[in-house]
């Protein structure tokens, strides 16, 4: 069974302001011909420099109240775990993501799981899980009580039966799928744009 894991951080919480994310898209070239910051930002806002799609100021501060929201609501109203008081010493991967979860939970963190095994029918089975929305739309208790494996699903970011050929890809709340001739399967972050293959 190969079972890795990708992770990644929101723009909104990295960055203070809206012009301190725009400033770490400018470089010293950038500087050396325009000799502006306030125009070197500009171009980063309307596109035309800067690494990806850029976040619009309202976007940005938008993101920004809901992650404050959701800080403030976090503290009011501690969630109980899955994986609390459970010994997954035995079981690297679960520990792992035993780990990630209250990150997850809370919107701090994203990860992607890959997994490639076989179903109850023996047929091998792959495809990337995202563990944000697979832990709001379901009950992980199972998992991490060993009464269920954690297996690709239909409706995951991807899935593919390798024995009938069944092949899907579906856009989660935290990533949108791309398929690519040359990269292969990549995914768009919705909070920062940013592209995991």
């Amino acid at each position: 069974m190969d079972q890795s894991v990708s992770i990644g951080v929101d723009v909104a919480d990295q960055y203070g302001t809206y012009e301190d994310y725009l400033d770490s898209q400018v470089n010293e070239t950038d500087m050396f011909y325009l000799e502006d910051e306030d125009l070197a930002r500009q171009l980063v806002e309307l596109n035309y420099r800067g690494s990806g799609d850029t976040l619009k100021r309202q976007e940005f501060y938008s993101r920004k109240k809901q992650l404050e929201m959701r800080n403030t609501s976090n503290v009011n109203a501690p969630r109980k775990l899955a994986s609390n008081n459970k010994d997954l010493s035995e079981h690297p991967f679960l520990q792992a993501l035993a780990n990630r979860e209250e990150l997850v939970r809370n919107g701090k963190l994203t990860t992607i799981i890959f997994i490639r095994d076989h179903n109850k029918k023996g047929q091998e089975v792959s495809g990337y899980i995202d563990y944000g929305d697979r832990l709001k739309n379901e009950n992980f208790e199972n998992y991490f009580d060993l009464k269920k494996r954690l297996m690709p699903k239909l409706a995951d970011l991807s899935y593919l039966n390798w024995e009938t050929q069944t092949s899907t890809s579906n856009s989660t709340s935290n990533f949108q799928v791309m398929a690519d001739g040359e990269d292969g399967l990549l995914f768009k972050k919705k909070r920062d744009r940013k592209i995991i293959n």
